[in-house]
């Protein structure tokens, strides 16, 4: 079991970077007033959502404790996230307050997960 919950882990962190990755490469065009939401930047929320509640399960399953409180704020920032990336994925342009709050959101998520224990 230890060795399934490290490869969703793996998978999960490969979903940050994909969405975190995406949001970074488009900083400057965010000055510019040209960014757009990638399709990687969706598919690494979506990853992040279904990797994440395969954790959950793994954990619960394998008489882990979980925080529900912290996997409730984590899913909650995660849904906004992909509620914005979602809608906005065809749009030529972003504004610039959605894309920013992206890219917090995305912050916030990986701090919460790392420093809230």
């Amino acid at each position: 079991m230890d060795v399934l919950i490290k490869v969703f882990v793996a998978l999960h962190i490969i979903g940050i970077a994909s969405l975190l990755g995406g949001f970074l490469t488009q900083m400057k065009a965010m000055g510019a007033g040209t960014a757009r939401f990638t399709p990687a930047m969706l598919h690494g929320a979506l990853t992040m959502l279904v990797t994440g509640m395969v954790l959950v399960g793994l954990n619960q399953a394998d008489d882990q404790a979980v925080n529900n409180v912290k996997i409730g704020i984590k899913l909650a920032l995660l849904v906004v996230i992909l509620a914005l990336v979602y809608v906005k994925r065809d749009d030529e342009t972003v504004d610039k307050g959605a894309f920013a709050a992206v890219g917090g959101l995305t912050a916030a998520n990986v701090f919460i997960a790392t420093i809230w224990t």
